[in-house]
C-alpha cells in the first residue's frame, strides 16, 4: 500500500519555496504520492478555509514534477470537474501524465461551493450530472489521444451518486476524511474498482475513545492501526491530510511535518 501527502497549495504561507520544501519532505520521508487541491474562484465560502494565493493544481503539479524525482506520483484531491471544459481537462491531464513519466493521478469530484459555481456560471444543481458527462468525455478523449494518455482516475464523494460514478468511470473510489466504519460499510456493500482514501492526520497525546473518530485522528497507535485496517480493506494508496482548516498553518508547516515524520517512521518500522 502506498502512502501519500495532501500538500496545501494555498494560503498565506504558501509560495514556490514552501511547495518545494513540502515536496522534499515527502520525498525524504519515503512517501509515494503528493497531491494538491482545486478551487478556481475563491468566493467567500471557499476563501475562509482556503485563501489566496491558491495555485492552480495543474500548474503546481507540472512545476513539482520538475523538482521531484521519477518515483513520486502527483495528483489532484480533488479536481472539481464541472469547473472546466472536459476536453481541456483531458488535454491538461494527459499532458501532465506524459511529461511526468506516467506519474499523474486525476482525482475528481462534483464540488460543494455553491458561490463558486455561481461565480463560474456553472449550475450548482447540475454538478452531479455534469461530472458524469465530463468523465465520459475525458475517457473518450484519452482514447482518441492514444497510448499513454490515460491517467488513473480516482472518484471522490460518498453519496449514492458518487459511488455509482466511481464504479462506472473510476479506477478507484477516493473518499475524503471518513470514519473507518463508514468506509468499511461502503466497501462491503458496493462493488468498486479500487480504493484509495484520503484521511485526516492529527496526532493526539492520548488515544481517543470516540466511535465517530475519523480515520487518521488519534494517538499514534490508533493512526497506525487505521492504516493497517485500510490496507486490509484493499486500499492501494492512502493520502494523509495534515491540514486542520486554519490558513495560518501554511506559515508554520513544521507541526505537520513532524506528524508525517512520526507516522512514516512508525509505519516503516511496524508494517
Amino acid at each position: 500500500m502506498q502512502l501519500g501527502v495532501n500538500v496545501p497549495n494555498f494560503g498565506p504561507g504558501t509560495d514556490p519555496g514552501m511547495l518545494r520544501d513540502w515536496a522534499r519532505v515527502a520525498e525524504g520521508l519515503g512517501f509515494d504520492l503528493l497531491m494538491v487541491s482545486d478551487h478556481v474562484a475563491l468566493t467567500a465560502d471557499v476563501s475562509e478555509r482556503y485563501p489566496e494565493p491558491f495555485y492552480d493544481p495543474f500548474a503546481t503539479l507540472s512545476w513539482l514534477a520538475g523538482v521531484t524525482d521519477g518515483r513520486l506520483r502527483l495528483g489532484t484531491t480533488v479536481l472539481v470537474l464541472p469547473y472546466r471544459n472536459p476536453l481541456l481537462v483531458a488535454r491538461m491531464a494527459s499532458s501532465l501524465h506524459r511529461l511526468s513519466g506516467g506519474r499523474f493521478v486525476l482525482g475528481v469530484g462534483a464540488g460543494w461551493a455553491r458561490q463558486e459555481f455561481e461565480a463560474l456560471g456553472v449550475p450548482f444543481g447540475a454538478r452531479g450530472r455534469l461530472t458524469d458527462e465530463y468523465l465520459g468525455v475525458v475517457r473518450e478523449a484519452w482514447g482518441q489521444q492514444g497510448e499513454g494518455a490515460a491517467a488513473p482516475v480516482w472518484v471522490g464523494g460518498h453519496s449514492a451518486a458518487a459511488l455509482r460514478r466511481a464504479a462506472e468511470f473510476g479506477d478507484a473510489w477516493h473518499p475524503l476524511r471518513l470514519t473507518l466504519g463508514r468506509m468499511r460499510s461502503v466497501l462491503e456493500s458496493h462493488a468498486l474498482p479500487g480504493f484509495a482514501p484520503r484521511i485526516a492526520l492529527r496526532l493526539t497525546d492520548r488515544p481517543l475513545d470516540d466511535p465517530e473518530r475519523p480515520a487518521g485522528v488519534g494517538a499514534l497507535e490508533q493512526v497506525i492501526g487505521d492504516l493497517r485496517a485500510l490496507r486490509g480493506l484493499g486500499a492501494e494508496a492512502v493520502v494523509l491530510d495534515p491540514y486542520q482548516a486554519d490558513p495560518e498553518e501554511t506559515r508554520h508547516p513544521e507541526t505537520a511535518w513532524r506528524a508525517l515524520t512520526v507516522v512514516a517512521e512508525e509505519w516503516r518500522r511496524t508494517s
